[in-house]
């Protein structure tokens, strides 16, 4: 902007008041103001005292919590979340289903049936609470641990098994490994394996959701959800992510599940700021810190955080869940080589989101010993039916693992297919094509 410029739009404000705001905000306010609005920074004052921030004198973070951790309701002039004593039931019931199905496929892989497992012990809450406040045509995008997001909205225990062992009734037909689940509708998109990449994919989706709205007005309002852990938070994926959702004002909701551990890294030794909720404010990102094992807490800030995002056009808002993983990162680590057994069961014994919800549930007069026991008993039966039914049934035809990639084969697949064919027949004693749908013919 020239010099002649500057002048006569700070000689007449009327001027100043129809300049595009990129300009803008890039020029001082009168002579003798006591702040300055550089372009990057917001609305700074002036000051003659020079002193650096210190992040250990600032105010830390609180927070949110609904119920204490022996099921009682901090504040005794409301109800929780506003939602009836039915859609409660409905949670505790998804989060046992999770607990259950957990400790079988543990037991499953360690006896080899499966190739591997992860456990959600510890933040069954966080995954059931926050999708309870979802629609179905909310997109979700998961890291590896949301498995009770898949179970508040509608996966069943077939859909888990199917997946977990790759058969012929899996919706992402045998192509990934066990716990990296997809569903259509309502839409979760396929975990994917490499850290952090669902991040930036979210935003991209949210500010397609954003032009969508924009040109179809009529179109149902929707956002995004986007789950990691503090770990994940250290990959540059997560900062990408946040800064293009806070510029393009991207309608997405991110779920940081703070569980202590990144595999084998506790958070002592991956930041020394005060958590993840504190990069939220640095990005001008809408941010909340929550108790992840009060699931009242967890689905009345996803239901404000979803109604923000969808405000103002379109906001992003960071949501940090706070909890504890009770269980191995995965079935392929042995965290007591990194942390001692006593801390482990203390949180076990001390807090746990199941036990939280189950006590108020029976301070309320819902939930009793004998009716744990029989609905324990009753999902354990039906998770074993189903582990069973899916670990006969067969794999995909063995054509699924050329096609999919491209609305047609290529000349390349197509070649790979006949020379694997020609394989096949050639050594029939070499492979076991029995447990395949069609054998040989499934190419």
């Amino acid at each position: 902007m020239s010099a002649y410029l500057l002048r006569r739009i700070s000689r007449n404000p009327r001027v100043l008041s129809r300049i595009p705001q990129r300009w803008s905000s890039s020029i001082s306010q009168r002579p003798g103001s006591d702040r300055v609005r550089f372009p990057g920074a917001v609305n700074s004052k002036f000051t003659t005292d020079m002193a650096f921030i210190n992040p250990s004198e600032m105010t830390h973070i609180p927070t949110y919590r609904v119920m204490d951790s022996d099921g009682v309701l901090l504040d005794k002039n409301r109800k929780p979340a506003g939602v009836s004593n039915e859609e409660i039931l409905t949670w505790y019931k998804n989060m046992l289903t999770v607990s259950v199905m957990d400790v079988i496929m543990f037991e499953a892989q360690r006896q080899g049936r499966l190739s591997f497992y992860m456990v959600s012990a510890g933040e069954e809450g966080i995954s059931v609470g926050s999708a309870a406040a979802l629609t179905p045509d909310d997109v979700v995008f998961a890291q590896y641990r949301e498995t009770g997001v898949f179970q508040q909205r509608g996966f069943t225990l077939k859909d888990f098994m199917s997946q977990l062992f790759a058969n012929c009734h899996d919706n992402g037909r045998g192509r990934n490994m066990p716990v990296h689940y997809g569903s259509n509708y309502p839409r979760m998109h396929t975990i994917s394996s490499p850290l952090a990449t669902q991040i930036p994919q979210a935003s991209g989706a949210a500010y397609a959701l954003k032009l969508e709205s924009l040109q179809n007005p009529d179109t149902p309002p929707r956002i995004v959800t986007c789950y990691f852990g503090e770990g994940a938070a250290s990959e540059g994926d997560f900062h990408a992510g946040l800064n293009i959702a806070a510029t393009r004002s991207c309608p997405v909701v991110f779920i940081c599940r703070n569980n202590g551990y990144a595999i084998s890294t506790p958070t002592l030794e991956q930041y020394r700021g005060d958590g993840i909720a504190s990069r939220g404010v640095g990005y001008g990102i809408d941010t909340i810190r929550v108790d992840g094992n009060d699931i009242f807490a967890v689905y009345e800030a996803m239901r404000e955080a979803r109604r923000i995002a969808l405000s103002d056009g379109g906001k992003p808002v960071l949501i940090e869940a706070m909890s504890y993983r009770v269980s191995h990162h995965s079935t392929s680590d042995d965290s007591f080589a990194y942390r001692a057994r006593v801390e482990v069961e203390d949180w076990k014994r001390r807090d746990n989101p199941i036990i939280r919800l189950r006590k108020w549930l029976e301070n309320e007069g819902l939930w009793d010993e004998d009716t744990e026991r029989t609905t324990r008993e009753q999902l354990r039966k039906e998770v074993l039916k189903e582990f069973g039914e899916a670990e006969r049934e067969k794999k995909p035809p063995l054509r699924e693992a050329f096609e999919g990639v491209y609305e047609e084969l290529t000349e390349e697949a197509q070649e790979q297919m006949k020379e694997l064919k020609r394989i096949l027949e050639t050594y029939p004693e070499e492979y076991d094509l029995r447990q395949f749908k069609d054998g040989i013919n499934g190419l």
